[in-house]
């Protein structure tokens, strides 16, 4: 008499045992590789990585060191917290300003290792062991740049927002050459957006300066 219950199939049982296997050789496969990344170290160790190791950043805060404007600034900031935010934010240099935060307007100009970029798109992370100067680093009321002054005498702003970093761009120009044509300056501030519409009066101060005027002064 034949029985009515199924018979159990052989080549479903190697099937799960298979399973079963391959999931023990992955957990132990897991279980080994972060053994072997115990002896990385996060971003705030005092002590050096080892050869080859791998920094471990975020996802909370982790204390880092910015140099900004010739001075060491030590700060705590989370992995995602860009240059511009952590000026703004941690450090209370607001010249630089906060305005379309996705690197198309220029407003958050500052200088690292000498070239213009926009602060918005570079992490704070990413700006250690670099030399950041900032609008407040370029000059002050007491001593200005001689881009700054040029600007009060042409009358180069407005509303201001846009003001830092048209300075920071047309002042790097400037350092690379320093006889730049209306030309050059152009092309240097055409990441820069001014809504006021001040472009004649920001390209007047610019070619005062490239011409003489203050020529010397300031700090640049």
């Amino acid at each position: 008499m034949k029985s009515d219950k199924p018979k159990k199939s052989h080549k479903a049982a190697l099937s799960r045992r298979s399973f079963l296997k391959g999931a023990a050789l992955t957990s132990a496969g897991a279980m080994a590789a972060v053994a072997s990344l115990s002896h990385l170290k996060p971003a705030h160790a005092d002590a050096p990585m080892p050869a080859g190791a791998v920094e471990r950043l975020g996802p909370g805060p982790a204390p880092i060191e910015l140099k900004i404007n010739g001075e060491v600034k030590r700060l705590s900031v989370e992995p995602r917290v860009t240059l511009l935010r952590a000026l703004r934010e941690h450090l209370g240099m607001t010249g630089t300003k906060l305005v379309c935060d996705r690197g198309a307007c220029g407003a958050c100009t500052v200088l690292m290792d000498g070239r213009t970029v926009t602060s918005c798109m570079v992490l704070a992370v990413d700006a250690r062991g670099r030399e950041i100067v900032t609008i407040e680093g370029l000059g002050n009321p007491a001593r200005m740049h001689p881009v700054q002054a040029a600007f009060v005498v042409a009358d180069a702003m407005q509303c201001g927002f846009c003001t830092p970093g048209m300075v920071m761009s047309i002042a790097a120009a400037l350092k690379r050459n320093p006889k730049a044509g209306e030309d050059e300056i152009r092309q240097s501030v055409a990441g820069n957006i001014c809504r006021c519409g001040t472009y004649p009066h920001v390209f007047a101060a610019a070619l005062n300066t490239a011409r003489g005027f203050g020529a010397g002064k300031g700090n640049a």
